[in-house]
C-alpha cells in the first residue's frame, strides 16, 4: 500500500509543476500588476519601489522559486481588487463552496444510484422510461439555464425559496455553515439541486449500465442457479461489483463539482470560492485566479490519490494482480 500511495504522489508532481507554471505565467505575462495596483496617478520613483517590494526586478527563475515557496507556505500575494490577502479571502470563501459541492455530491449519489439501480432491474417499465427522459434533460440543459428556471418556477412564481444569497449562518470558528439555520438550508436547496443535477444523470446512467453487465456474467447465472433469491442477488452480489467503477466516477465528480461550481455560483450569488474568481476574471486580480487554479489541481490530485486508495482497497484483483508482479 505504501508503495502504490507514493507512486501515485510520485506522478501528480509534474501535473503541480504544470499547473504553477501557468499560474506563475499569468503574473508574469497577463496586465501590469504594478500599475493595477498604483492606479492611474504614481510617479516614477513609487513604481520602482513598488517592482522591488513584488521583486518583479529579480531573475524570472528567482520569481518562480519565490512564487513556489510562498505557494507550499499558504501565500498568495495581496489581491488587486480588494487589497487583502489571497489566503485570507479564499478561507472565508472556501465554506461556503465546500458546504454546496458536498451537499450537490450527496444529492446525487443518494438519488442517482437508487434510479440507476432501478432502471438497471426494471429496464421495460414505465417509470424506467421516465428516469432515461429526465436523465436526457439533465445532461442536456446548461447548468445556468437549469439554475434560471428553477428560480423562475420556485422564486418567482411560487415563492418558496429565495433565489440568490446564503441565508444567515453561524460561525464556528473560522468555518461559517448556513446548515444550522432554516434560512440557510433553504438557500441551499436551488443551488444544490442545480450542481447536482448533471452528476446525478451521469451516476445514474453508469451504475444503470454496469447493472446490466453484471447481471449478464456468469457469477449471477450461478448464483440464481443456487436457488438464491432476486433480492440477494441483485443487491449482495450485483450491486456491490456494479459500485466498484462508481466510486472512481463519483470521486472524479468531486473534483468537477468543485472546481466548476463557478457557474451555479454565479447564478445565485452564491458566495463561495467559484463566484469570487470570476470577479476576479473580470477585474484581471491575477493573485487570486492563480492561487484557485493551484488550489484546484491539488484538489483534484488529492481526490485521484482518495479515489485510487478506495479502489484499491474495494477490488481485490487490484491488490492481486500486484501482489504476483512483486513476486
Amino acid at each position: 500500500m505504501t508503495a502504490f500511495v507514493l507512486s501515485r504522489l510520485l506522478q501528480a508532481v509534474p501535473v503541480l509543476l504544470a499547473v504553477a507554471v501557468l499560474s506563475f505565467a499569468m503574473f508574469a505575462y497577463v496586465g501590469d500588476p504594478v500599475a493595477i495596483m498604483l492606479g492611474q496617478d504614481y510617479t516614477p520613483a513609487q513604481r520602482e519601489a513598488l517592482i522591488q517590494d513584488l521583486g518583479l526586478d529579480q531573475p524570472v527563475f528567482v520569481q518562480f522559486a519565490t512564487f513556489l515557496w510562498n505557494a507550499v507556505r499558504g501565500e498568495f500575494g495581496i489581491s488587486y481588487r480588494l487589497s487583502r490577502p489571497v489566503a485570507q479571502l479564499i478561507l472565508e470563501r472556501a465554506p461556503a463552496t465546500l458546504e454546496l459541492a458536498f451537499a450537490a455530491a450527496l444529492l446525487a449519489l443518494l438519488v442517482g444510484v437508487p434510479m440507476g439501480v432501478y432502471t438497471g432491474l426494471h429496464r421495460n417499465s414505465w417509470l424506467s422510461r421516465l428516469f432515461l427522459t429526465f436523465s436526457l434533460i439533465g445532461v442536456s440543459l446548461p447548468t445556468f439555464l437549469i439554475g434560471i428556471l428553477l428560480i423562475l418556477c420556485f422564486s418567482v412564481w411560487l415563492g418558496y425559496l429565495p433565489s440568490f444569497g446564503r441565508g444567515d449562518v453561524v460561525e464556528l470558528g473560522w468555518w461559517s455553515t448556513g446548515l444550522l439555520t432554516a434560512s440557510g438550508l433553504r438557500a441551499l436547496i436551488l443551488p444544490a439541486v442545480t450542481l447536482g443535477l448533471l452528476q446525478m444523470t451521469l451516476i445514474m446512467r453508469l451504475v444503470r449500465a454496469e447493472m446490466l453487465e453484471v447481471l449478464r456474467t456468469d457469477y449471477i447465472k450461478f448464483a440464481r442457479a443456487r436457488g438464491l433469491t432476486n433480492r440477494a442477488v441483485h443487491f449482495r452480489h450485483a450491486l456491490k461489483n456494479t459500485l466498484v467503477p462508481v466510486i472512481t466516477v463519483t470521486g472524479l465528480q468531486l473534483g468537477a463539482i468543485i472546481a466548476f461550481a463557478i457557474v451555479t455560483e454565479s447564478v445565485f450569488q452564491w458566495p463561495g470560492m467559484g463566484f469570487l474568481f470570476i470577479q476576479s476574471v473580470a477585474t484581471a486580480d491575477i493573485p487570486v485566479m492563480s492561487a484557485y487554479l493551484l488550489l484546484i489541481a491539488v484538489l483534484f490530485v488529492t481526490i485521484n490519490l482518495i479515489v485510487d486508495i478506495l479502489y484499491y482497497v474495494v477490488d481485490p484483483r487490484l491488490r492481486i494482480g500486484r501482489g504476483a508482479a512483486a513476486r
